[in-house]
């Protein structure tokens, strides 16, 4: 069974456990906090635990609310420094918000920070992935936010949008919703005349892409439509189905499942777990272009060889993820890697009978094996 329409996120069969994530812009406004409005979301959230649905939130706002409490400008992004530093004062008001507000609901509220090394790593993501379980087994609510007081530019998510979904696939969720300030993906930036709202997306593509904007209307988030797609693309490849909707409303949940008013991005296919895993990556070691004979290739479901290997860049060492390009840098795939990059560069081009002779060594039968590859 699989999420077809927007009410089916309300349906406990088909959703079992839905990801929340709600935007900075949602949490704060000029004022302070918005307590009105999320205590009306988290009265949502409870009437979902209530008819049998796990959920799960990933709640952006550390930043600016710590900011405000410091009185930093540019609602604490200024800079690096500033940023962390408001998320440290910022971190333990919010984490309290959630437990005070959960808990009035008779709902336990579990604080959980990540960076982006917790999910791309795979043994500390398995963790990830046990803890995550096991509080929903024992009826909590997690609450995730990325860790930006000890986040890097280098090992940040960017964006608590692909932190949803990698928390989606984590956690073997069924559905992300993504609550924002538009109403969901549009032909066109929804500021122009005749912008049309799009119901469903069957899966992303590039045309998907072109309508996107980087812009956040509010200026206080660090997404944009261009961070939901590629949540969407993250979810999609991991089966699980991406709702876009507006949260600025009273009772968002129930205006995106009962009124049908956001966009649906089906889940196009479901890899195995550790191939939506490593399809899911946001930071690779290296890159390997491919001639379009293997392009065709892989797009049959061959391993890569480096007869088809063309261009070697970056440094990695066997076992690291790389992503796969056509010679138009288009990016075909990401695999792991057989071979660190000097070896890919001294056999890129080369038949596999030379291997073993340029080497030293009986080499590998493929650079990267299909086992260990998934196509974008």
């Amino acid at each position: 069974m699989t999420i077809a329409s927007l009410s089916d996120l309300a349906d406990t069969a088909l959703c079992p456990l839905l990801v929340v994530k709600v935007g900075s812009s949602l949490l704060v406004g000029a004022g302070g906090v918005r307590r009105e409005w999320l205590s009306g979301l988290v009265a949502e959230i409870a009437e979902v635990r209530a008819r049998g649905q796990g959920v799960i939130i990933v709640s952006s706002g550390a930043i600016a609310l710590g900011a405000a409490r410091l009185g930093l400008d540019k609602g604490g992004r200024g800079s690096l420094a500033d940023a962390q530093a408001a998320a440290a004062v910022g971190q333990i008001a919010l984490s309290g918000l959630w437990a005070e507000l959960l808990g009035s609901h008779g709902l336990t509220a579990a604080q959980i920070l990540l960076t982006l090394d917790d999910l791309e790593d795979r043994r500390r993501y398995l963790n990830a992935t046990a803890t995550l379980a096991r509080l929903l087994d024992a009826g909590a609510v997690p609450v995730i936010n990325e860790n930006d007081t000890v986040a890097t530019q280098e090992i940040r998510f960017g964006d608590n949008d692909r932190l949803a979904a990698r928390v989606a696939q984590a956690a073997q969720a069924s559905a992300v919703l993504l609550l924002s300030d538009v109403d969901g993906l549009y032909d066109r930036n929804p500021r122009e005349p005749g912008a049309q709202l799009i119901a469903e997306v069957d899966g992303v593509t590039a045309e998907i892409h072109a309508m996107a904007s980087r812009e956040s209307a509010s200026g206080m988030g660090s997404g944009g439509m261009t961070s939901k797609l590629q949540a969407a693309e993250i979810a999609e490849l991991a089966g699980i189905a991406l709702v876009i909707g507006n949260g600025i409303h009273e009772r968002p949940i129930a205006r995106v499942t009962q009124e049908g008013i956001g966009t649906l991005f089906r889940a196009r296919r479901k890899s195995g777990a550790r191939k939506a895993w490593l399809g899911g990556r946001l930071r690779l070691k290296g890159e390997l272009t491919v001639d379009s004979g293997a392009a065709v290739a892989l797009a049959g479901g061959s391993s890569l060889l480096a007869k088809g290997i063309t261009r070697v860049e970056g440094q990695f060492d066997r076992g690291d993820p790389v992503a796969i390009c056509s010679e138009e840098g288009c990016v075909l795939a990401h695999g792991l890697a057989e071979y660190d990059a000097q070896e890919c560069a001294r056999l890129k081009g080369r038949h596999s009978s030379e291997h073993a002779e340029l080497l030293g060594y009986a080499p590998r039968s493929a650079v990267i094996h299909r086992d260990q590859l998934v196509l974008k």
